[in-house]
């Protein structure tokens, strides 16, 4: 641990160089919180909202609970025998799976969710099929007119473009069948599955995939005569006599829709709220080069009203896809997580890692079905979620030290968020705008002290701070 200076040399020189408050908002805002109880079974979830609900969190995102395809002689691992994704390969569009539970299973588990003020949404996939299309459900074949009007025209031919909006939209993706999602066929059997899980009790959507299936403006498939899926599944028109069982405005729903450079995200914006894709690749830079001014925390990197975006540090895609994120220690990520849940804007997500995970292995007991680890309900996180709460529509401030190392986020004049990314102890003497006096610390207890405009303290190393006056 390096020496620490003597708090008034190190203020005196702060004081000198201090960076400027890097931006304020004052627009409402919303309080929800998402976690992404990834690959747990229904009977889990509901064995565990007692401790999310404490936790803070308001929103519960399931992994896909459509019927898919069984592999590796119904394996029910994360990886080996079994894999996490086969859940993300239909073979028909009904409730229930072997690696989630039943259909009765995800109502009892919605019902408990209503009856705690939770909201349950669900991961949703009409964009593609399993890739064994073998495994394919005859009665999904029979619902669309036959096995001919399941795919769209282009729908078996790889994509090798992505910013080709034709091939992205009606191409298919690493191997999967590209779903004819305009044949009001199966946009009426579709729907049918979506009115069910409302039925069960779920209040939301996370649709995958979603820039893959086209707005009214992108290119038609041949087989389409318009591309209306948006319009239909969002409840602006019927298909075939059938609606949304519920106003759209009832629901919480959000797409995929991951940031490129040809991607209209203005256009999905019209519809639902999107990941902010690019903002947690920029946020993950910060962590690891453990220095707020590594890259620009200010902008949200997206076209759209960043109270329409879902924010994350990691998601299970940037964990389990190449790793993008797994390397990351815990630690870092629960940093990330303080940030992004204690700003004014976005709604935060918070991924559950696999119980037992380390950085040497990421599957930890590699077991779908089961609880993550206890990251989710970590004192610091859960701190800070109530934070969230009860900062809601306070305007926010951010402020960087001078050297990065330490990130605030004031929320009105009398709370902030106070973050250090250095690996070792430091004092530190950085001006803030919240107000003079004595300020506590909602996990440690520990007292702070804002005088004369200055935030004076001795940090600990890679820890944050939830602060009321």
């Amino acid at each position: 641990m390096r020496k620490i200076l003597s708090t008034l040399a190190l203020a005196a020189c702060l004081l000198c160089n201090a960076a400027p408050a890097e931006s304020v908002t004052s627009v409402p805002t919303n309080n929800e919180i998402i976690l992404h109880a990834w690959t747990w079974s229904f009977n889990t979830i509901r064995e565990h909202l007692p401790e999310i609900k404490q936790a803070g969190y308001t929103i519960v995102q399931t992994s896909p609970i459509n019927e898919c395809y069984v592999g590796d002689n119904g394996g029910r691992q994360l990886f080996g025998k079994g894999k996490w994704y086969f859940h993300y390969q239909p073979t028909d569009w009904t409730i229930g799976n072997y690696q989630l539970g039943t259909r009765d299973e995800f109502k009892a588990m919605c019902d408990e969710a209503t009856r705690l003020g939770i909201r349950i949404i669900v991961d949703v996939l009409p964009n593609h099929t399993v890739i064994d299309r073998r495994c394919i459900n005859a009665r999904l074949d029979s619902a669309v007119g036959g096995r001919q009007n399941l795919f769209h025209a282009n729908g078996l031919w790889e994509i090798q473009d992505y910013n080709d909006r034709y091939q992205c939209t009606t191409g298919q993706m690493g191997g999967l069948p590209d779903v004819n999602t305009e044949n009001p066929d199966f946009q009426h059997y579709y729907l049918q599955y979506v009115n069910d899980v409302l039925a069960c009790g779920a209040r939301g959507f996370r649709y995958d995939t979603a820039k893959h299936i086209g707005l009214p403006s992108d290119p038609k498939d041949p087989k389409a005569k318009e591309n209306d899926f948006w319009d239909v599944v969002m409840g602006r028109k019927p298909v075939k006599g059938l609606s949304l069982a519920l106003p759209r405005e009832e629901l919480f729903i959000y797409g995929e829709v991951l940031q490129d450079k040809n991607v209209p995200e203005k256009g999905y914006a019209e519809y639902m709220d999107m990941t902010a894709s690019n903002y947690g690749w920029v946020l993950r830079n910060v962590l690891n080069k453990h220095n707020a001014k590594a890259d620009d925390l200010r902008s949200w990197h997206s076209a759209i009203d960043p109270a329409h975006l879902i924010t994350w540090v990691e998601s299970h895609d940037t964990y389990c896809n190449e790793h993008a994120s797994a390397g990351m220690s815990d630690e870092l990520i629960r940093l990330g997580w303080v940030f992004l849940v204690s700003r004014q804007q976005g709604t935060p997500l918070f991924y559950s890692r696999p119980h037992g995970s380390t950085r040497q292995n990421y599957w930890g007991d590699n077991e779908i079905g089961k609880v993550g680890n206890d990251e989710f309900k970590h004192p610091l996180v859960q701190a800070a979620n109530e934070f969230r709460h009860a900062m809601v529509n306070k305007p926010e401030h951010l402020v960087y030290s001078e050297n990065g190392k330490q990130i605030i986020v004031e929320r009105g004049n009398k709370a902030a968020v106070v973050i250090n990314l250095d690996e070792n102890a430091a004092q530190v003497a950085i001006p803030v705008t919240i107000a003079d006096g004595k300020y506590r610390d909602a996990v440690t207890k520990q007292k702070f002290q804002v005088k004369k405009g200055v935030f004076t303290a001795e940090l600990a190393p890679m820890t944050a701070y939830i602060l009321y006056k």
